[in-house]
């Protein structure tokens, strides 16, 4: 029996997480007990449960890690696991409600969520739900929020940085692991979110306490004195916190790529023929999940998670990101999930020892990919080899659909017009050739109407 434990939650003394012949549990040790309990009988996991708020799970009778284990939980498998500087705007938002609507629901139950940390947040069936069920904790009258900070660097500051400065101050948390600390984010925003009461009070007033507290510090032997906060009092907050939130707004506006598909050199034919090529080398090799990348706004994810399988819908554009988040979660889409994703500098291992956020890589492979529209821009526009690109997507897929466009096309003679042609092996005799160690090709297929052809790959 080998057990792996996740790097994801070694922090926490409360319990961890662990692998068991390739199926996740979680360990809950006996320090946990009490408050474990209480949320067992107080009603909170039913009310969380009822509400899809929650990963489910289910206490299993399995020999534990350690000697400390109370219980051992088996919670149901995520399709795929994300992280916050890989969501757009609405996505950080819905997830940043949803922390305060679980926070809401504790409160009337006699506890409280001891982390707001938005990696304790996954997006299931395309909703954000709480995935750490070991975040509880008793709620002691005149205690304030402890993960009052922890929600403002988490949420609240990227948010106010994304709606208020730029969309991509997100990727600072690919740098800041605990949140982007309040003094930076003060710095960055526009002076006119002083006049905005939420914003001022929980990020500019907050960052200025933070400041007071560390240049105060305190002497030897005193312990630092908390202020008491009452039920109601807290309530505020929370009410105060999910007003700052729901005031900020990002409009998608045009870009290059969110609106892609109305000024493509496709015709309306093509794009249609495209589709049933993509279509039928779906039916033909049956994937049970698939990795769209360079999604655009998902019209062809929607190929493969129209058919019940588990598609991640990656692009680079936050725009075009948005839009195919806000879709999604307009029409109830399950089994689509849209993800931020620069494929030429993909999400990496990071934290303790590179194994608290997995790479992309790690979270991989899928059974199969689809790269429409992608080599020119990653060939001409990021010189990447046709060589390497082949190694890269025989990692990360099992199938592959995808599609080589030629320096015929217009969309190609756009991105060569301002650069000098340095791409000799750019056509599609070299484009098999790189491909062939790697990948066999089952079927290709022009589209129609146009001089790009799609190709059906297996990995070797």
């Amino acid at each position: 029996m080998s057990d792996t434990t996740l790097g994801a939650s070694f922090r926490d003394p409360s319990g961890f997480l662990f692998r068991r012949s390739g199926v996740l549990y979680r360990q809950v040790n006996v320090s946990y007990r009490e408050h474990y309990d209480h949320l067992q009988t107080s009603g909170l996991l039913k009310r969380l449960r009822a509400d899809r708020l929650i990963i489910p799970y289910d206490e299993v009778d399995i020999p534990p890690v350690t000697p400390s284990a109370y219980r051992i939980l088996k919670p149901q498998p995520l399709e795929f696991v994300s992280y916050p500087y890989e969501w757009c705007f609405s996505q950080l938002r819905d997830a940043a409600l949803t922390t305060l609507a679980i926070q809401r629901r504790a409160l009337a139950c006699g506890m409280s969520l001891k982390d707001a940390s938005a990696y304790n947040i996954q997006f299931h069936e395309c909703r954000p739900l709480l995935i750490d069920t070991l975040s509880f904790e008793i709620y002691r009258e005149g205690r304030p929020w402890v993960a009052y900070r922890q929600f403002c660097q988490h949420f609240l500051a990227p948010l106010a940085l994304m709606a208020r400065r730029d969309v991509r101050l997100n990727q600072l948390l690919r740098v800041h692991i605990d949140g982007i600390p309040l003094d930076l984010c003060t710095r960055l925003l526009p002076w006119s979110t002083r006049l905005n009461f939420g914003l001022f009070t929980h990020l500019h007033l907050h960052a200025a306490a933070q400041r007071r507290y560390a240049a105060r510090g305190t002497p030897d032997g005193q312990a630092r004195r908390t202020p008491r906060v009452s039920r109601r009092g807290l309530e505020g907050i929370l009410n105060s916190l999910e007003g700052a939130v729901r005031r900020l707004r990002w409009k998608a506006g045009e870009t290059e790529w969110a609106d892609y598909y109305d000024f493509t050199n496709y015709t309306s034919d093509a794009q249609e023929a495209k589709g049933r090529i993509v279509d039928r080398f779906l039916d033909k090799i049956v994937p049970t999940s698939v990795w769209d990348l360079g999604a655009n706004t998902g019209r062809f994810s929607r190929l493969a998670s129209g058919r019940g399988i588990p598609t991640i819908a990656f692009d680079i554009d936050p725009a075009a990101v948005e839009r195919n988040y806000l879709e999604c979660r307009r029409g109830d889409e399950r089994m689509l999930l849209p993800l931020l994703l620069d494929l030429t500098n993909p999400s990496p291992a990071l934290g303790w020892a590179h194994r608290e956020r997995m790479s992309l890589v790690e979270r991989g492979p899928a059974d199969a990919i689809l790269a429409l529209a992608l080599v020119h821009h990653l060939a001409i526009s990021n010189n990447v080899p046709l060589p390497r690109l082949a190694e890269f997507l025989h990692t990360q897929g099992r199938h592959l659909i995808i599609e080589f466009v030629p320096k015929s096309d217009s969309k190609v003679r756009t991105l060569l017009a301002t650069r000098e042609d340095v791409f000799p092996d750019y056509h599609e005799e070299s484009f098999r050739a790189a491909f062939a160690p790697n990948f066999e090709t089952l079927e290709s297929e022009r589209i129609p109407g146009t001089e790009r052809t799609l190709y059906l790959m297996r990995a070797k």
